[in-house]
Order: structure tokens, then C-alpha cells, then sequence
């Protein structure tokens, strides 16, 4: 078995479940679609949801009729502020269920309404096939405030990891007037930049994601595309203007350098930005021990930012 990237420096409570690497081959991924949303379904049941309603939806885009869940943590009274969020999963890999804990955790801890978007997935479907989907849920939330009973004026975005990078992009289109406008961005563990970083190289073999992996992401997502600045955030020229944002990464992590860059980036064009690194963390830590003291930290975190975004507090 080949040695792990960075393993010895993970948390001993991680290190005993991040054990292996993510296999991304072809081939891989088709045979571990169905075992990972079972995997990721089961938990959504067993996930405790009070306070929050929840509902399934279908915006309508251009990109035509594409499943949403919505959930509502925000006040009794509308309009509510609200989130439309991004799913991980490297574009290749999941759905609705995907992050339903970290969607329960934004809309009760931000006192929001949060859309989550099941986006289409690569290799089946590259760009911007994903980022079209996304962009026709925030175009419907924005267009239907009233009906969904959300206030358009507070409207932000969030996603986890290959969701942030939807996310990113819709930020620079919000920014620019081609979207409606939103008042805030939260990335987690955000996948920004298909070059090569020094993060990248080191945690070749990283337990959980490794660069490898993320090389074959890139190369699924793009498709024919060869990494143009309309599908790659870091590869933006300018960031002047974009929304104030939150960005959370981990430490043993190859994409922990470009979050890291991306996020000193927006400071030095002057958006307000908060940068956390969470020591000791491999990507996906929340999914993985989602009731770890770490996690919580995280969900704290995020929530804060998000209420602070729309309350002021």
C-alpha cells in the first residue's frame, strides 16, 4: 500500500478513519456513484433537522427543469435572507444529499433560507454544464423572491469544496452585473485552480483527496475547455469588487494553497475577507466526523459569517 501524504501530521481522531485515498480513475467513479449516495442518504436520514422545514423543488433555467431542496431556518415572517449552495464531490460525484448536514447546519445557525442545487456532474456532463444549472437556480431565486417568500436584496452563496468553484464563478458574474447581485461568498475547502500548486505536489497521495485526484477532476470538468478564466476562478485577472467572502480550508489538503492564494488575493484588491485554516484537517473533515468538535468549530464559523452577511450581528 502506498504511504499516505501528510498522514502523520493529521489529527489522531482522523487519522483512525481517513485511511485511504480517493480512487478517480474512469472507471472508479461510475462504481462508487451509487455506494456513496447510499452511503451519503442514509446519514441525510438519520440527520437531526429541527427547526428547519424542508422541501423539494425544480427551478426553471435555461439550462432547463433543475432539482432543488430548500430549506427554511430563517424567521416565521418573511422574507427571509437566503443561500443558494453548491454540493461537493469533485463535479463527478453527488446530489441533494451530498451536504444535507451542512445545508441544515447554514440555514438554523444563519436564520436563512438555503437552496442547495443537484447540479449535472462531469465526465458525463463538463463545463459549464454544472455551472449553467447553478447559475439557473440563483437566476430563479432572485427572479421568484416573492413567491419563495426570500428576500433577493440579501442573497449569498456558498459551496464545499468542487461547489465553491461554482460558487467563485457565479461571484464574478454577480459582481460584473451578468447575475444578481449577492452580499456575501462562503467557500469551503474551495477548488479554484486547475494548475499545479506546491500543496498539490506534497499531498500527492493525501488520505481522503489527493492531487492526483484532483488532476483527473480538473480534466473531467473542463472537457474540451482548456482552463479558461470563465471556468477557473484563480485564473481571473481581477477580483476587485467581488462580494466579501469567508473562505475555510484544511491543512492536509491539495487545495489548501490555492484557498490560501485565492483568499489573499481578494484582501489585497481590498474585499473583506476571512481566512481559516483548520490545523491537523484533511479535505471532506466535516463529512467525515461530522459531529467533531473541529466540525463544530467550522459550522460556527460559517454561520456566524452568514448571520453577520445578513443581520449585521
Amino acid at each position: 500500500m502506498t504511504e499516505l501524504d501528510g498522514v502523520e501530521r493529521l489529527h489522531p481522531v482522523l487519522r483512525a478513519v481517513a485511511t485511504t485515498r480517493t480512487d478517480f480513475s474512469p472507471a472508479s467513479i461510475r462504481l462508487m456513484r451509487e455506494p456513496f449516495d447510499q452511503r451519503r442518504r442514509e446519514a441525510a436520514e438519520h440527520t437531526d433537522a429541527s427547526g428547519v422545514q424542508i422541501a423539494e423543488d425544480k427551478a426553471t433555467g435555461e439550462s432547463g427543469r433543475v432539482r432543488v431542496r430548500v430549506y427554511r431556518g430563517g424567521p416565521s415572517k418573511p422574507p427571509a435572507p437566503v443561500v443558494v449552495y453548491c454540493h461537493a464531490g469533485g463535479f463527478t460525484l453527488g446530489n441533494l444529499d451530498t451536504d444535507h448536514r451542512q445545508c441544515l447546519e447554514l440555514a438554523r445557525r444563519a436564520r436563512c433560507t438555503l437552496v442547495s442545487v443537484d447540479y449535472r456532474l462531469a465526465p458525463e456532463h463538463p463545463y459549464p454544464a454544472a455551472l449553467d444549472d447553478a447559475i439557473a437556480v440563483l437566476n430563479w431565486v432572485a427572479a421568484n423572491a416573492t413567491e419563495l417568500g426570500v428576500d433577493a436584496g440579501r442573497l449569498a452563496l456558498a459551496g464545499s469544496s468542487a461547489g465553491a468553484a461554482l460558487v467563485a464563478c457565479m461571484a464574478h458574474s454577480a459582481a460584473d452585473g451578468s447575475l444578481p447581485p449577492v452580499v456575501f461568498q462562503l467557500l469551503h475547502q474551495p477548488v479554484l485552480d486547475d494548475r499545479t500548486t506546491a500543496s498539490k505536489a506534497e499531498f500527492r497521495t493525501s488520505p481522503a483527496f489527493d492531487g492526483e485526484a484532483a488532476e483527473l477532476m480538473w480534466g473531467y470538468y473542463l472537457g474540451t475547455d482548456t482552463g479558461s478564466a470563465d471556468a477557473v476562478p484563480a485564473r481571473r485577472n481581477r477580483v476587485d469588487g467581488l462580494p466579501p467572502a469567508l473562505i475555510t480550508c484544511a491543512e492536509i489538503d491539495p487545495f489548501r494553497d490555492e484557498a490560501v492564494d485565492y483568499a489573499l488575493r481578494l484582501l489585497r484588491a481590498g474585499v473583506p475577507t476571512e481566512l481559516h485554516v483548520f490545523a491537523r484537517t484533511c479535505h471532506g473533515f466535516d463529512s467525515l466526523l461530522p459531529d467533531w468538535s473541529i466540525s463544530e468549530r467550522l459550522y460556527t464559523l460559517q454561520g456566524h459569517a452568514l448571520s453577520n452577511a445578513f443581520y449585521g450581528d
